[in-house]
C-alpha cells in the first residue's frame, strides 16, 4: 500500500534531486528520507529512483507517481480540512424525520439555535409518522428520527438496536366544540364520550384511541379519520364530533370553536429522539438531538 508519507518524500527527492536536500525541505534525517524511498519502491514493486554518483533521477515509475501524487496529496488536504470542519461543526450535514406536531413545535425552535450556534450545519426535514420514521433511520434515509410512543405499547421493543434519548411526555388531551355539555368540566371520564361521535387522527393515534375507549368499556363511533390535526380541530370546532388528541398537536394550532378538557384515566405518549449509535458519534447529530432536547424543556 502507498503511504501519503512517502509520496510527499518522493516529491521532495524529484523537487531537489537528492536525499540530502529533501531531508533539509522535510526537516528530517538524510537516513529516514532513503529508508521511506525504499519502503515505496518496496510498495509500487519497481525502482522509482535511478543514482548515479551524486545525482538521482526519476525512472517511468517515478514520474508516473510523480505526476499522480499532486492530485493524490491535494485531495487527502482537502478531505482532511473538510473532517475537521464537520468535526469542529464549522461544516455538516444532519437529515431530519420527524411526526408533523413535533414539526411544528419542537423542530423550529431546536433548529434556530442549531443554526445560531453552528450555522455552517445543515438540516434537511421530511414529515413522517412512526413506524415508518424509525424505518427510514434503519434504512439509512436520515440521521436523527423525531418518533413518538404510547404507553404500554407492545412495540417498545422496537428500539432496543437504536440510541433513544426522551424529550418529553406528550399527554392527551380531550377537544370538545364550545357549546359542548362537557366543555366548562375540569375532567372528563372517557366513558362520559361513549356515545360521541368521533374525528380520529393519525393510524397509530386512532389505534390508541380505540384502545383508550374500550379499556373505558365502549367502542367508539368514528365519523371522520384524518392525519391533519388541523383538521381534526376544524372538525370539532364545527360541531361534528369530539377528539383526543397529543398537547403538541394543539400547541401548534389556535382551537378555533373546541375546547380543550382533561381527559381521565390520563394517557401520554412519549417523545423521543432517535438514531443509530455510530451516528450518535457524530458532531452534527450530536449537537441537533442536544438542541431538540433543550427545545423540549422549554
Amino acid at each position: 500500500m502507498i503511504e501519503a508519507r512517502h509520496l510527499r518524500v518522493l516529491r521532495a527527492v524529484a523537487a531537489t534531486g537528492s536525499f540530502s536536500a529533501a531531508a533539509r525541505e522535510l526537516g528530517c534525517t538524510q537516513p529516514a528520507v532513503s529508508q521511506q524511498m525504499k519502503a515505496l519502491e518496496g510498495s509500487a514493486g519497481t525502482p522509482l529512483l535511478i543514482r548515479t554518483g551524486r545525482e538521482m533521477r526519476l525512472t517511468q515509475a517515478g514520474e508516473a507517481l510523480v505526476r499522480h501524487a499532486a492530485g493524490i496529496l491535494a485531495g487527502l488536504t482537502a478531505a482532511e480540512e473538510e473532517v475537521a470542519a464537520i468535526a469542529g461543526l464549522r461544516a455538516g450535514r444532519v437529515r431530519l424525520v420527524s411526526f408533523p406536531s413535533g414539526s411544528s413545535t419542537l423542530v423550529p425552535s431546536a433548529l434556530a439555535a442549531l443554526r445560531a450556534a453552528h450555522p455552517g450545519t445543515r438540516v434537511s426535514l421530511v414529515d413522517a409518522e412512526p413506524p415508518r420514521s424509525v424505518e427510514m433511520l434503519r434504512e439509512g434515509d436520515c440521521d436523527v428520527a423525531l418518533a413518538f410512543r404510547y404507553e404500554g405499547a407492545s412495540a417498545a421493543e422496537e428500539w432496543d438496536d437504536l440510541v433513544v434519548h426522551p424529550l418529553l411526555a406528550d399527554r392527551l388531551v380531550g377537544l370538545v366544540p364550545e357549546g359542548h355539555r362537557l366543555a366548562k368540566a375540569e375532567s372528563v371520564a372517557m366513558g362520559e364520550l361513549a356515545d360521541e361521535p368521533w374525528i380520529a387522527g393519525c393510524p397509530r393515534c386512532r389505534r390508541q384511541l380505540v384502545e383508550v375507549c374500550e379499556g373505558a368499556g365502549f367502542v367508539p363511533r368514528i365519523d371522520f379519520a384524518t392525519d391533519d390535526y388541523p383538521a381534526v380541530i376544524g372538525l370539532v370546532g364545527a360541531g361534528l364530533g369530539v377528539a383526543v388528541l397529543p398537547e403538541l398537536a394543539i400547541e401548534s394550532v389556535r382551537p378555533k370553536g373546541a375546547r380543550t378538557v382533561t381527559v381521565e384515566p390520563a394517557v401520554q405518549r412519549e417523545i423521543v429522539a432517535l438514531t443509530l449509535p455510530d451516528l450518535a458519534q457524530v458532531p452534527a447529530v450530536a449537537a441537533t438531538l442536544d438542541h431538540l432536547a433543550r427545545a423540549a424543556e422549554r
